[in-house]
């Protein structure tokens, strides 16, 4: 269900159907064949379309998981703490120039 929303928003975002109007036919070369061309484009642009969606599904349910664990909250705090922490760190330790 995930990847057929994933699919679904992914084939109906207008800014896919620009990219085509706008980058494709800038590799297509006048001839017979446009619409082999064209053809091979629009499959190879589809199925790279279709791993991304299908990785970004699994990754997501990866991260629903690993977000739901009890030890996610106490993690997350630690995490932002240290980032925060380090460059207030960095700037007690550096040195001034003269």
């Amino acid at each position: 269900r995930l990847f057929a929303n994933t699919y679904v928003a992914t084939a109906l975002n207008p800014k896919g159907m620009i990219f085509f109007v706008a980058f494709l036919p800038q590799f297509i070369r006048p001839g017979p064949d446009v619409n082999t061309q064209l053809w091979i484009l629009v499959i190879t642009f589809v199925v790279m379309a279709t791993i991304n969606a299908t990785l970004y599904a699994i990754f997501a349910a990866a991260a629903a998981r690993l977000l739901s664990s009890p030890r996610a909250p106490r993690r997350f705090q630690f995490a932002g703490g240290s980032l925060l922490s380090a460059p207030g760190v960095s700037a007690l330790l550096a040195r001034r120039a003269a």
